[in-house]
């Protein structure tokens, strides 16, 4: 017998959809509180939209409400939607076994749906019921589109080495273990793509459920990003209102289906194109960065908030003087090229960078302090210079950029002129058209997807984390 997921592939694959058409009849949008209104609003949603959609996502919450005669439409509206279009019951049901049993009953034979939303709070024994028959589907709220969902899905459950599991990152681990009859897949909601490729990355493979694209404010692009597998599916994108409301819900439909192969074709051409590119050589200092533990794979907040699957602290190179000389030398080729008459290291960890660098190279180095002296001489930057003089930029790495032009201000204040910034690793995470567009130049000795090249291909690091990396830079580039 054919399994959930391979009918649901079949279906995306013959309808050339990722479009997931919510069917919610609320009361708002019902001329009268009916079964029957509730009814002639599914079905003509339906009718317009079948073409187009890969599934269907009934709500079971907006037919309960209107009693037993709203079951028996929501029963109505499954039957009358085409064979071979899956139907996916958002019910979220949750419990003990027993009852688990009976809400699957309910829901695959009663009803006849084709898969069922469910919450894992309870575990495995609670899921199994649901997971039985091949060819019935579960799809586990695994990271929700709510504000409140960070209350207990982003928990850290454990640490270490500054590395964190969130809740939601166990359900994805769990449901992959899980996956015995290719049936199982998760629901990550679109408004947090960073949770999205923390999901993707944990999960490769598993159908996702990805709500909040459109009237809850999610951003199409960046879930795709986020979302698809490297095969280019394995996201499902549910829309209900900005159908159900539209004038036209078949024209919208088809803009919505258009807009979403044409980002995904975009974003598939893209990815084969990085693939395309030759590894990198050999490189004893990247081996050595990460055997110093300068470069870990985990889970990491960063300064700017964002939630990383790699940080990278340079600081640790105080620790490590033969790997810190092999940095200065990195630099070098960079800075012979350019024109300048001091570094300027930013505090803390380009200091030891650019005192070594100094030593080595002759130039001499200034830098400006975080906080200004309230005594001696009340130095903003610490040093010899003379204004109208041109400095370059030494610093670990490159993010946003917002460090950088905190100094650069600083520097301009003081009368010395920056149009170079040198790093050791560019995260590619917008510093480098951040500065361009304001007249700087950002050089790096590594960009993070060089790195990842290079690990990948001498199998120093593995796949798993690459991905979930690649997944995190994928998730920037909106």
């Amino acid at each position: 017998m054919v399994s959930f997921v391979q009918h649901l592939q079949e279906r995306v694959q013959a309808a050339q959809s990722l479009l997931c058409v919510g069917l919610d009849p609320h009361p708002r949008d019902l001329p009268a509180a009916t079964p029957e209104a509730a009814a002639e609003f599914c079905l003509r949603l339906i009718q317009a939209t079948a073409d187009q959609a890969a599934c269907f996502k009934p709500n079971s919450a907006f037919f309960e409400a209107l009693g037993g005669e709203g079951i028996a439409v929501l029963r109505e509206v499954i039957a009358s939607i085409p064979a071979g279009i899956p139907v996916l019951l958002d019910a979220k049901r949750g419990d003990i076994a027993s009852t688990a049993e009976a809400y699957a009953q309910a829901a695959f034979g009663y009803l006849r749906a084709g898969a069922m939303t469910v919450n894992p709070y309870l575990g495995y024994d609670s899921i199994e019921p649901f997971l039985r028959q091949p060819e019935r589907g579960v799809f586990l709220l695994c990271k929700t589109s709510n504000p409140g969902s960070a209350d207990l899905q982003n928990l850290a459950l454990a640490s270490q080495a500054g590395a964190s599991v969130t809740l939601y990152e166990a359900v994805a681990r769990l449901a992959q273990e899980w996956n015995i009859n290719d049936n199982l897949g998760l629901v990550v909601g679109a408004t947090d793509p960073q949770a999205l490729a923390r999901v993707r990355a944990v999960a490769p493979d598993l159908w996702i459920l990805a709500p909040g694209v459109g009237a809850q404010g999610g951003d199409l692009r960046a879930a795709l990003q986020a979302g698809l597998r490297l095969d280019g599916s394995g996201l499902l994108l549910p829309v209900s209102r900005s159908l159900s409301h539209a004038g036209d819900p078949r024209r919208a439909a088809q803009e919505l289906r258009r807009a979403i192969n044409r980002q995904r074709a975009e974003i598939v051409a893209s990815r084969s194109a990085s693939r395309s590119q030759p590894a990198a050589r050999d490189d004893p200092l990247a081996d050595a960065l990460l055997e110093a533990g300068c470069i870990r794979f985990g889970l990491f907040t960063l300064k700017s908030g964002l939630q990383s699957p790699i940080y990278i602290d340079l600081r640790r190179l105080i620790s490590h003087p033969k790997l810190l000389a092999m940095v200065a030398e990195a630099y070098l080729p960079l800075l012979d090229r350019l024109s300048f008459d001091r570094l300027v290291a930013l505090p803390y960890a380009a200091i030891p960078i650019a005192t070594a660098i100094s030593l080595k190279s002759g130039w001499p180095m200034i830098y400006p302090r975080k906080e200004v002296k309230a005594y001696g001489t009340a130095a903003e930057i610490e040093g010899e210079y003379s204004a109208g003089e041109r400095v370059v930029v030494i610093d670990d790495l490159a993010t946003t950029g917002g460090s950088k032009f905190e100094a650069i201000d600083k520097l301009g204040a003081a009368g010395l002129k920056v149009e170079e910034i040198v790093v050791l690793v560019d995260r590619q995470s917008g510093a480098s058209e951040a500065l361009s567009q304001a007249g700087y130049r950002l050089s790096a000795v590594f960009t993070l997807s060089g790195l990842l090249d290079y690990w990948q291909s001498t199998g120093k690091v593995i796949e798993e984390q690459i991905a979930a990396v690649r997944v995190f830079l994928r998730a920037q580039d909106v």
